[in-house]
């Protein structure tokens, strides 16, 4: 965290200079390096004791930072995303230099800077807002980055007061949880510390179950609204996440909005000390996550169909996305209290598979939003209706889109269809302890092939339909639309990683499972003793009762032998390829009018969803971009 404030200064100094891009990403790397080594030795040794690094007695407050293996996994996903944004940022920004480089980078880093103070505090009041204040307010800085852009100045000030709001109602409930537990022996600084609320639960649950309720509800608000949760995500996410410059999109929806769900794992799973866990009433919460996580996985998907700008479009499925996590946790709560051992190992499956997706969410979003965020360096636009043919121009943001495209959508050997394995097969198999649960893993797994449907629409009107009049125009040019190294690279890394979650997911699940051997409070202590999901072979997955196994290698092999063969077939029947003109319904030209744009799909469905909200928004304000390639 000093290294990052460090790097915001010496940005801040730098101005408009060059190597200030350098500076910040080298910053970024170091603090990440820092924090990988502090990740690592949590794993390897276990957490240590929390750390008191500041202390002001006069004022009641001290800065304790504690590093569990819940608190690892969250610092793993923000240094990993972090460095492939920082370098991106580099060329990216470039085109912005009329706006000022200096006032981008000190922002930047004073978001991770409280990112990773959020999830390593120990303190639920004023350190807590001290973080989160420098959280919002970087953001808010970032999103309305071009002043002269009245969206962009409308969307920051939703994120402000959305952001006010959570924040607002979170702290309201921790108070509670003081006030409630009377007077203590303990310093006034540690009144609001984790482990003191904590150890005050068991007396206030028995004492004062409405107050733990009122102040749980108010966690559930503040941390559903910075995760998107419906109805309120909504409200700002949308506008907020395509406002903001590319890598700041991918950090906004990658990285920050976990922090809401590091909040609700940490407030439900772990502030209820084991003693006390008999009085907590988690599978009755656990149906509302898990009915409003079903509502938000689905509304946010629908109404993401319904877009035609491609950030806007990946700020809905953010939301959709997130819906998936809250499924999960709230499947897990539904199960994990429950008194036999077959239930409880489902609700922990439940939760590696909810823990799991968020990181594989963090990693193919953050692409997504660098993909689209090339393209419209490239061709100043991110109108979907405009854009086609860009696979010949723009190879390797193409592949790499389809990446993550495969792995958002949850299809076979990719992250997205690993994770979701794991939600859906402990929800259907959950269903003697909740007939609800089966009802909601259907509705998630339809949800699922509408993302499919709605990534073919993003790639396909986007990368593989005839090239369009703006695309030939920039290319005629600019000869080359491809962008620099700089901007591939971090696409390639992201998309790496989302194949490597996907061919073998035990890998990222055994290190969830290690990092949870290291967070032993409230229902972590069950975590940590249960087995993760079983392995099935080859580094595959299978179900609690080895029913049905997913053996991603092995699949991709038989899927590989299955193209040979067909291939081969295909040829001994030594036909010729040709080419013919399409017809175009008696038109004697072709025209970028007689394209299939991105409106024209789906639009029997998007007409039986138009109550649920979304509508689409034209792309009014110019975007502007560098023409100097």
């Amino acid at each position: 965290m000093l290294v990052c404030l460090s790097g915001a200064l010496a940005t801040w100094t730098g101005g408009r200079k060059p190597v200030v891009g350098w500076i910040a990403f080298a910053t970024v790397v170091v603090s990440s390096l820092l924090v990988m080594a502090g990740v690592g030795s949590v794993l390897m040794f276990g957490p240590g004791e929390p750390v008191t690094c500041l202390e002001v007695p006069s004022l009641g407050f001290a800065l304790r930072l504690h590093v569990d293996g819940l608190s690892a996994v969250f610092l793993a996903l923000i240094a990993t995303v972090a460095i492939p944004a920082a370098l991106y940022s580099i060329e990216y920004m470039q085109h912005h230099l009329e706006h000022g480089k200096g006032r981008y980078y000190p922002d930047f880093l004073m978001f991770i800077t409280a990112m990773y103070g959020l999830v390593s505090t120990t303190d639920m009041m004023w350190f807590f807002f001290i973080f989160w204040q420098m959280m919002t307010l970087a953001g808010y800085t970032l999103i309305r980055f071009d002043p002269m852009n009245p969206g962009r100045l409308r969307a920051a000030k939703k994120f402000m007061i959305m952001m006010q709001i959570a924040c607002a109602v979170s702290m309201i409930g921790a108070q509670l949880l003081v006030n409630a537990s009377g007077p203590s022996s303990i310093p006034p600084m540690f009144r609001y510390d984790f482990g003191n609320i904590s150890g005050h639960l068991p007396m206030l649950l028995l004492k004062h179950p409405g107050t733990v309720a009122t102040a749980l509800a108010l966690f559930f608000v503040g941390f559903g609204i910075k995760m998107g949760m419906w109805p309120f995500g909504q409200i700002w996410l949308p506008d907020a996440h395509p406002a903001a410059p590319s890598p700041v999109s991918a950090m906004l929806s990658g990285v920050m909005i976990k922090t809401g769900v590091y909040g609700l794992m940490r407030c439900f799973l772990w502030l209820v000390p084991a003693k006390a866990c008999v009085d907590y009433p988690v599978h009755y919460w656990g149906v509302v996550v898990m009915l409003l996580g079903t509502i938000t996985l689905f509304t946010g998907t629908v109404q993401a169909l319904r877009q035609d700008l491609s950030k806007r479009l990946l700020a809905f499925s953010t939301i959709g996305q997130g819906g998936y996590i809250l499924f999960g946790l709230g499947v897990c709560m539904t199960l994990i209290g429950s008194t036999d051992c077959a239930v409880s190992a489902l609700g922990v499956a439940a939760f590696y598979g909810a823990l799991f997706h968020t990181l594989n969410h963090g990693v193919f979003k953050s692409l997504l939003f660098l993909n689209a965020g090339s393209v419209l360096h490239a061709t100043a636009t991110q109108d979907l209706n405009k854009l086609g043919g860009l696979m010949r121009y723009m190879p390797v943001t193409a592949v790499t889109a389809l990446i993550a495209s495969f792995s958002i959508a949850g299809v076979p050997l990719f992250s997205g269809f690993a994770s979701k394995w794991g939600l859906f097969t402990a929800a259907i198999q959950g269903n003697s302890a909740c007939r609800l649960l089966p009802l909601c893993a259907m509705v998630a797994i339809i949800t699922s092939a509408i993302t499919l449907a709605l990534f073919i629409k993003f790639f396909g009107v986007m990368f593989l339909s005839r090239t369009s009049a703006i695309v030939a125009e920039r290319t005629h040019k600019h000869r080359r639309l491809e962008v620099g190294w700089k901007m591939r690279v971090p696409q390639v890394v992201l998309a790496f990683v989302c194949v490597v979650f996907g061919l073998l997911p035990v890998l990222p699940i055994s290190l969830i499972h290690r990092a949870m051997e290291g967070s032993r409070h409230g229902f972590g202590e069950l975590i940590a003793s249960t087995p993760p999901l079983p392995s099935g072979g080859w580094a595959g997955l299978g179900s609690m009762n080895q029913e049905f196994i997913y053996v991603p290698v092995f699949l991709a092999f038989v899927l590989v032998a299955m193209f040979l063969v067909t291939r081969r077939v295909a040829k001994l029947g030594g036909s010729q390829r040709r080419s013919a003109k399409p017809w175009l319904c008696g038109y004697a030209r072709e025209a970028d009018m007689h394209r299939y744009r991105a409106r024209g799909f789906y639009a029997e469905l998007k007409r039986y969803v138009n109550w649920m909200g979304g509508a689409p928004r034209p792309q009014t304000e110019p975007v502007p971009v560098s023409d100097g390639k």
